[in-house]
Order: structure tokens, then C-alpha cells, then sequence
């Protein structure tokens, strides 16, 4: 092969190691200066030469495969840009060494900002390590856009649009939260744009909710089931009824009050007449128990309460033959009824806990008897649809 070619992943990979001499140089034909090297054991190097004040200096880029041959020449680029600016790429080469991992980094995001702030930073840390965990020793400021953005349409591809929106916010938020503690470098993930998602507005039509309630009836996991009701009947987010409390029911008042929610705030729920049934049933069981538990779902996970029931949730889904329904869409379903029997807006958003600055000041001036009422009708019109009540 001459020494002088197009560097591209197909020609790169057709060179052949060295036999007679420990290295071999050769040059690209797009960029000037861009040049690559193979060892004899076959570790193919890019390095950008360029003559600096009199002298040649080699400025080391980066390995391949790891870095493809497009983004080489624009790391050559940017070091010729920076010698005819007048900066000094040694410095910058001396500053990297010296830079943080970006598993620094995460560690300083999760420990200073995500652990105080945000009650999902576990979560963080799982989506994180699953896939992220490959730049954990890199040098922060060397991962560089084309590299994120080549990661997120990677995991478009193969996780779903969501998921990879999901680690670029993460991405961007690990960057910034590290400038705001004194990193001196600028954000990789800079004018790399999301995925449009299509917001989801999935929940149960008055034709589905007969098979629902036939298929839930039948489940034969009683805390799955009466879970999934009661996700139903109050319409509150999964993660606060998977760890509902006996001692956050008021059974005078017929209220629930959630201390811990996704908005920050604590939220009081009124509770109906059929949630009271099924938590009455279940109160009377566990105040029955040797030890009783404190969880009214409880679970034989570390949390101690019931875990996300998906295999129960399958079932009943087939034997309903209903399709494209999350869990989450009992909580909209509620809130859908409710609105198909007249509730207003700012009714439906204090039943649901919703927090939104334009109608905080309406919610706080209802009291829970018409939010009560309109979850009432809302669960009656429900069961009616099912023929569940004559």
C-alpha cells in the first residue's frame, strides 16, 4: 500500500503490519498533517504534524478504531485552527493529562448534586453504568460531540427514541453541573438536538373496561390485583401506591396523604367508596398478621414493598385482549373519566397531584369535597361502562 491514501475504515483496515521495523507512517489526502501509525502488534495511532515555530511537532489524536477517520481530520483541524490562533496544543495536551474521567465526573454529579436534589438518582446511576460505563476512564474533555452524538442515534436504534433522550439529558446535566464546580472545559453535548417524541395519550375506552375489570377479577395475585385498582380508582403515579403506607390512610376522613411525591410537595388524596372497600378488606388481613406490615402492598424485595407487577399486568392485558396499555394510563384513564363527566381542569389536576404554576392559585383555593365528588362519579361512570354495577 502506497503511504499516501484517503484514510477510510475499509483502508485502514487492509494495512498490514510492519515486519522489518517496529513502525510505519503514512499520510492522508484529504487533510494535511493528518497522519496515521501502525506498530508491528497492529495499534493504529492518528497524530496531526505541523511545523511550529521553525520546528516539526507531532500532536498526538487519538487510536483507531475507537476514533473513526472523519473525526480525526476534525481534531487536526481544530489543532492546525488553534496554532494559527496562536494557542499552544502542547498546553492543551498537558491540561488533558492532567483533566478528570469522566467517571470523575459522574461521581461528582451523583455525590454533590444528584444524591441532594433528585429522589431518582438511583435511577441515574443504573442508566448511567448501563451506558455510559465505556467512557468512565476517558479523560473528560476528550469525548467529543460527534462521539455523543454518535451514541445517541446508537441507542435511538436500539433502545428507542425515549431512552436515548433520556442519557443525552443525562449527558448534558453531568457537563454543566461539573462547569458550575470549576471544570474548565465546555460542554461535548452542546447542539446535539433530541428525538421528537410522540406524547402519549393512552387510556381505557368505555368498550374496554368490561374485559378489564372480567381479566382483574380473575387475577389470581391479590396484591397485584387490588394494586391495580387502587392505581385505577385514585390515580396516583405507580411508584406512591406501590409504597403506600397504612399509616398515610385517614379512613374517617377517607383521604390518602402521599408525604413524598414526584413534584417535592406532599398531596392529600380523597379516597371512593370502592378504594375503601379494597383497603378496608386488606386492613382487616394485615391487622390479623402475627407482625403486621406497614406497607399495604407489601413485597419480599429490599424496599419491603411490592415491586413493579409486571408478569400479573401481562396477564390480565391478554385475557382482556387489550393492547398498548402501561400502567402509568390508569392514571390518565381517571383523569379522562373524569373529564368525560364535566370536572373542570383545575379539578382534575388537584385529583391527580398535578403542580402547574399557571393553576396553583385556583388549586389551593379548592377544598377536597368537589375533587372528592368528581372522583366519585368519575369511578361510578367507570364501573357503569363495565356492566360492573346495574
Amino acid at each position: 500500500m502506497k503511504n499516501t491514501f484517503n484514510f477510510t475504515k475499509s483502508s485502514i483496515k487492509e494495512i498490514v503490519p510492519p515486519k522489518d521495523k517496529d513502525r510505519e507512517y503514512y499520510k492522508d489526502t484529504k487533510e494535511a498533517g493528518l497522519i496515521l501509525q501502525i506498530t508491528q502488534k497492529g495499534k493504529v495511532t492518528f497524530y496531526f504534524r505541523k511545523k511550529v515555530d521553525g520546528s516539526s511537532k507531532r500532536f498526538f489524536i487519538g487510536h483507531f478504531p475507537d476514533l473513526t477517520p472523519e473525526n480525526a481530520r476534525t481534531e487536526a483541524i481544530r489543532i492546525k485552527n488553534d496554532i494559527a490562533l496562536g494557542k499552544n496544543p502542547e498546553e492543551e495536551k498537558n491540561a488533558i493529562k492532567n483533566d478528570i474521567t469522566f467517571g470523575d465526573m459522574f461521581n461528582a454529579f451523583l455525590n454533590r448534586y444528584a444524591k441532594v436534589h433528585k429522589k431518582s438518582w438511583k435511577f441515574d446511576e443504573h442508566e448511567v453504568n448501563r451506558f455510559l460505563k465505556h467512557w468512565f476512564n476517558r479523560k473528560a474533555s476528550t469525548i467529543t460531540n460527534q462521539e455523543i452524538r454518535a451514541l445517541h442515534e446508537k441507542i435511538t436504534v436500539e433502545n428507542g427514541k425515549t431512552q436515548a433522550n433520556k442519557i443525552l439529558e443525562r449527558i448534558k446535566a453531568i457537563y454543566n453541573k461539573n462547569i458550575e464546580f470549576g471544570w474548565q472545559y465546555s460542554n461535548p453535548s452542546n447542539g446535539i438536538k433530541k428525538n421528537k417524541e410522540k406524547s402519549r395519550d393512552r387510556f381505557m375506552q368505555a368498550d374496554e373496561l368490561p374485559r378489564f375489570f372480567e381479566a382483574v377479577a380473575k387475577e389470581e395475585n391479590e396484591t397485584a390485583r387490588d394494586y391495580i385498582l387502587i392505581s385505577l380508582l385514585t390515580g396516583a403515579r405507580k411508584s406512591n401506591v406501590l409504597a403506600m403506607q397504612w399509616k398515610e390512610i385517614n379512613f374517617t376522613a377517607k383521604t390518602w396523604r402521599i408525604p413524598d411525591t414526584k413534584n417535592g410537595d406532599p398531596v392529600t388524596l380523597p379516597l371512593s367508596v370502592k378504594t375503601l372497600d379494597i383497603l378496608n378488606k386488606r386492613k382487616e388481613v394485615n391487622d390479623n398478621l402475627e407482625k403486621p406490615n406497614k406497607f399495604v402492598f407489601p413485597g419480599t424485595g429490599a424496599a419491603g414493598h411490592l415491586a413493579d407487577p409486571k408478569k400479573a399486568w401481562k396477564r390480565i392485558l391478554k385475557a382482556a385482549n387489550i393492547e398498548n396499555l402501561h400502567i402509568h394510563d390508569l392514571r390518565r384513564t381517571l383523569g379522562s373519566w373524569q373529564a368525560a363527566i364535566g370536572s373542570t381542569t383545575a379539578i382534575i389536576g388537584k385529583s391527580l397531584g398535578h403542580k402547574s404554576q399557571k393553576a396553583t392559585a385556583i388549586y389551593e383555593r379548592l377544598n377536597i369535597d368537589p375533587i372528592r365528588d368528581s372522583v366519585e362519579k368519575a369511578t361510578d361512570a367507570m364501573f357503569k361502562a363495565s356492566n360492573a354495577i346495574k
